[in-house]
């Protein structure tokens, strides 16, 4: 009997070949495996058919821990056999949209941190030690099929003894790509902020003393660079937070273990599996009672972004010194992607730091660290880069067209659609500048080769302004394909109902700002959607208010928190001259927003939720001035988390408005009868409360049993929380986003997913 497979998902680069090899001669089966030139691996298999479903049921049951499965494709082949024993054999160039793709960057595993720890092991203390099961993957293909001579490590050829674990089937870095020891692989390497080389006979370990010291560091990685420094010395995270122009925004740290950070965090069962994961992304965890890292980390704030080591590098930072967490922030500049080259980093980042911690290894793609946040059992993406990307997401059903979304303008990402998967790219970051928009074409070129897809509808944004639109304009207009805008909080719905699968949903779409089929800037939606129509509903809505000075509104609440007072008839004008120290230019600006104000005019309406919260955050004295994106909304949640709710406020709700500007009223009328806190967290209270009866009205009407949360309003834990409650109550299905980001990375998700159900 001969058959063929042809196998795809995510299949090259995860030891799936040895697998296939060892299997195949465990059942005493001839042929061969190879990797495609899609990502796809194909399989030829001579046998009896006993042996031959025994292999078929071992490929289900046993495959390699990475290994994803999407498809196999068995064809059964006729003529005489021709194969005497099974082996492994030169890859193919042959390729088809078989939705196949290059896995994520893994963390190290246990046996090779184990190895790394042997002194008996010829990689010990290597600190680019992998094998099969982990390592950079994403980060080091240039091109198809994933063999070593298409990734950056063709620089360096096997020593004897990485061949001969190369070429052995009984040994875990057969056919490894990525593998390599100290003899042969990359070498780790110490400068200073010029490039001088600083002699250092264990470079990685010297770099963790000069932290404990007091020295900022920019230290390599996977897919970039890290700027790393001390979590206990003040002064230098006060200089880094000067030379990055990062007055408040928090840092991310890195644990030497999950017993350190619980030193200083709360840590639930979710928390502790997303943290240890192979993806080690950053989860935000919440400050415990005895938390004693620097306050000039996360200011403000109620929680802290951390995680573990991923590779032996950072395992080895903390190995001779007491230090039990660093500093481990992205090295970009401001809206800037994230620097992966040894000669850009010196001159990007010389100013900054006082050392850099290199090693040889080209980074063919950057890819930044992922970040998470538990909602209960609940994983929640606020940003999917690595560990995730470009791992696809798996549709209920086939896909009308090929499609590529280029996303929105804050915190984008770009989509490959092809039948029923979606590859997200890796972080782009904001393309408001000629740095990011170089990065965003870049990846989204990469994934459409990696993918082997020729995409036939370009998807955008509804904004006519943004780059990404006028991207897309381009792409479309050079290839002449058709072009679909789509909606902002249309496209979050879209996402949040494909990710589940669901046929239809009332959604509640909350986040700062999105450009409405009415030209207002919407953001705080009740929509509705269907699975077989690429069009939405809008339901209900928050009340609109003056976005005064337009974007000034979102940089100074104030500005927003005034708008709304004075809809509600309060007379803000002793209120807004007590604060004109947070005004640019003191009273004159007070009189022209006042003027503003009594004439109706300086700005579009918005319903958006991320401006009452600011205005909320404005008006209780939390925030008011923005120094990072969701600035005074995140603080307000982190303050309100101390509170409860007694205001009690009963939503006031107008046909399908949801009443803001009275809340704004109760709390300027209550500030200084309860403390911040409360007011805070009844203020939430009335939000999610509110949102959530005009949801449940519209589903009922709708006679859909979906309710949903998206946006990104949707990672805030207390809003996130209450309308689920009111939901469940009202026997309804509550869903929030688990596999994409509820903000802005999960919307050229949903573009792809409105373009591939667009008729033409």
């Amino acid at each position: 009997m001969r058959i063929k497979l042809t196998v795809s998902g995510i299949v090259q680069g995860v030891g799936f070949r040895p697998f296939i090899y060892r299997v195949a001669v465990k059942h005493g089966l001839a042929g061969y495996v190879q990797n495609r030139g899609d990502a796809g691996v194909e399989v030829l298999l001579e046998g009896d058919q006993a042996s031959i479903e025994g292999f078929m049921a071992a490929l289900a049951d046993e495959k390699p821990p990475l290994a994803r499965i999407d498809q196999i494709k068995r064809t059964e082949l006729a003529g005489p056999n021709q194969y005497s024993a099974f082996t492994i054999i030169k890859s193919s160039e042959e390729a088809e949209q078989s939705g196949s793709v290059i896995p994520p960057d893994i963390a190290i595993c246990n046996p090779c941190l184990a190895e790394l720890r042997d002194p008996q092991n010829p990689r010990f203390d290597y600190f680019f030690i992998t094998c099969t099961d982990c390592g950079p993957r994403f980060t080091t293909i240039e091109r198809l099929p994933y063999d070593r001579e298409n990734t950056t490590m063709c620089e360096f050829p096997l020593c004897g003894l990485c061949q001969k674990e190369y070429a052995d089937p009984a040994n875990r870095r057969f056919h490894a790509q990525t593998v390599a020891c100290p003899t042969c692989g990359p070498k780790a390497y110490l400068t200073d902020n010029k490039g001088e080389p600083v002699q250092a006979a264990d470079p990685v370990r010297a770099a963790g003393k000069l932290l404990s010291e007091g020295k900022i560091l920019a230290i390599k990685g996977y897919g970039g660079l890290h700027i790393a420094a001390s979590t206990t010395l003040e002064a230098p995270l006060l200089r880094l937070r000067k030379t990055k122009h990062r007055r408040e925004k928090p840092f991310a740290v890195m644990v030497k273990s999950l017993e350190a950070a619980a030193g200083f965090c709360e840590i639930n069962a979710k928390e502790r599996e997303m943290l240890s994961s192979p993806q080690r992304p950053i989860v935000t965890l919440n400050k415990s009672a005895s938390y004693n890292l620097s306050e000039l980390i996360a200011p403000g704030l109620h929680n802290v972004g951390v995680m573990l080591p991923y590779t032996a590098m950072h395992y080895m930072l903390f190995d001779e010194v007491a230090d039990k967490s660093f500093v481990m922030t992205s090295a970009n500049p401001a809206s800037e992607p994230i620097v992966k080259d040894n000669d850009a980093a010196i001159d990007v980042l010389g100013g900054t730091v006082d050392y850099f911690l290199f090693h040889n290894r080209r980074i063919a793609h950057r890819c930044d660290d992922s970040v998470m946040r538990a909602h209960g059992v609940h994983p929640v993406f606020l940003r999917r880069s690595r560990g995730f990307a470009p791992a696809p997401i798996k549709l209920k059903s086939q896909a009308k067209h090929c499609v590529v979304a280029y996303g929105g303008e804050l915190n984008d990402t770009s989509t490959v659609l092809c039948g029923n998967r979606a590859f997200i790219s890796q972080h782009i970051g904001d393309v408001e500048n000629l740095e990011t928009e170089s990065f965003l074409k870049e990846a989204t070129g990469h994934l459409q080769h990696l993918t082997n897809t020729h995409p036939e509808v370009v998807a955008c944004d509804l904004h006519p302004k943004f780059n990404t639109t006028r991207l897309a304009k381009e792409v479309s207009e050079a290839q002449g394909l058709p072009l679909v805008q789509v909606q902002h909080h249309h496209a979050h719905s879209a996402a949040l109902m494909a990710e589940h699968g669901l046929d239809d949903i009332a959604a509640v779409a909350c986040d700062g700002y999105g450009y409405g089929i009415d030209g207002e800037a919407w953001g705080g939606e009740i929509l509705y959607c269907t699975d077989d129509s690429a069009e939405f509903r809008r339901l209900g809505h928050l009340e609109p208010h003056l976005l005064i000075g337009g974007d000034l509104a979102s940089r100074y609440p104030i500005r927003m928190a005034a708008a709304m007072l004075c809809k509600a008839g309060a007379d803000i004008a002793h209120w807004l001259k007590q604060n004109i120290s947070v005004l640019s230019y003191g009273e004159t600006e007070a009189e022209i927003i006042l003027n503003q104000l009594k004439k109706g005019i300086g700005g579009p309406q918005t319903t958006s939720c991320g401006r009452v919260l600011d205005a909320v955050s404005a008006l209780l004295g939390v925030c008011t001035v923005r120094s990072y994106e969701g600035e005074p909304a995140m603080k307000l949640e982190s303050v309100a988390f101390r509170g409860r709710d007694v205001l009690r406020l009963k939503p006031h709700i107008y046909g399908d408005v949801l009443s803001t500007s009275n809340l704004l009223w109760m709390l300027y009328e209550d500030h200084g009868k309860h403390s911040v806190a409360d007011l805070a967290y009844s203020a939430h209270v009335y939000l999610a409360k509110g949102l959530a009866a005009l949801a449940i009205e519209q589903a009922q009407k709708q006679g859909t049993k979906n309710v949903g949360f998206t946006g990104g309003a949707a990672c805030n834990q207390i809003l996130a929380a209450t309308i689920r409650g009111a939901v469940e109550a009202a026997d309804l299905r509550f869903y929030v986003h688990e596999q994409v980001p509820a903000g802005d990375g999960g919307v050229s998700f949903g573009q792809a997913i409105v373009a591939s159900k667009t008729e033409f």
